[in-house]
């Protein structure tokens, strides 16, 4: 499933090329898992307006869209666009083949289209709406169901996780706690924290947490640097593929010699996902 970096790299490049376009047309495949809003009122609610931004919250890539003007729709309305665990967003001009598995396309003025193309149909599209203020930003913008691991300050991170009874990569999992994370970068960060992944997250000091907090977001950053990671079918707006897997230190390396002292990496299964960390540099 795509995380944080690639969301945030797919968000940026649609960002980059339609931001400013307006939709002329919607289509959607009628393939009822993939939508939580019904497909009538996505189709009303972006038809005819344009596209202020598109930007990253948690797992899920928020377009922001309104009809200036207009007396149909004075508010702005988010579309939510939530990969799951195949979902791609594209940018294509129209000439170009229509991937199988697509399930909805917007139509831009210019030409071009915006694709969301999903084989296993894990991804889910919705609308949000939200009142306008008079300085034209959202009131109610969508916020995601937990905190940003690349700006939560150091206080409210340690807050997250005192008195918390679960592994610490099963907190760094939880959505409703920070958004965004997942099994990759989870794995990456405790390495780089030295933090087994088993330990008692309300139990690790104050110490360990703030070193576990700097290593997500130095892995988060790299990773957005990269591209992501493209272990599977993550590509981004232009069909490309990440690079920061070349430099994972453990996730995908069970049985592998650790970069750093050379112990074989451990995979074990801990909150249902496979899990990798080095016995030896990690305490």
């Amino acid at each position: 499933m795509p995380e944080l970096p690639e969301v945030e790299t797919i968000a940026n490049g649609v960002h980059a090329r339609v931001h400013g376009q307006r939709i002329t047309g919607v289509w959607t495949s009628g393939k009822p898992q993939t939508f939580k809003s019904p497909e009538a009122e996505i189709v009303d609610a972006l038809t005819g307006a344009t596209i202020d931004s598109v930007r990253r919250v948690g797992k899920t890539i928020v377009m922001t869209a309104a009809r200036t003007g207009s007396k149909k729709q004075k508010d702005p309305v988010e579309f939510l666009i939530h990969l799951g665990m195949t979902g791609r967003l594209l940018v294509s001009v129209p000439e170009a083949p229509l991937p199988p598995h697509t399930h909805a396309i917007l139509t831009l003025a210019d030409g071009r289209e915006v694709r969301f193309v999903d084989p296993r149909r894990f991804g889910r599209l919705s609308i949000h709406h939200q009142p306008a203020t008079d300085n034209l930003q959202p009131a109610t913008s969508y916020a995601g169901p937990g905190r940003e691991p690349l700006t939560i300050p150091l206080e409210d991170f340690i807050t997250l996780f005192r008195r918390r009874r679960t592994p610490i990569k099963a907190a760094l999992l939880n959505q409703s706690l920070l958004h965004g994370v997942g099994n990759i970068y989870a794995d990456e960060s405790l390495f780089r924290a030295g933090i087994r992944p088993r330990r008692n997250a309300g139990r690790l000091t104050r110490e360990e947490l703030a070193k576990l907090r700097s290593a997500l977001r130095d892995v988060l950053r790299r990773a957005i640097k990269l591209g992501g990671s493209s272990v599977s079918d993550y590509v981004d707006a232009e069909g490309m593929r990440g690079y920061f897997q070349i430099e994972h230190k453990v996730y995908g390396r069970g049985g592998e010699p650790c970069l750093v002292c050379g112990t074989p990496i451990k995979k074990i299964t801990l909150a249902g996902r496979g899990t990798h960390f080095c016995p030896h540099c990690q305490k």
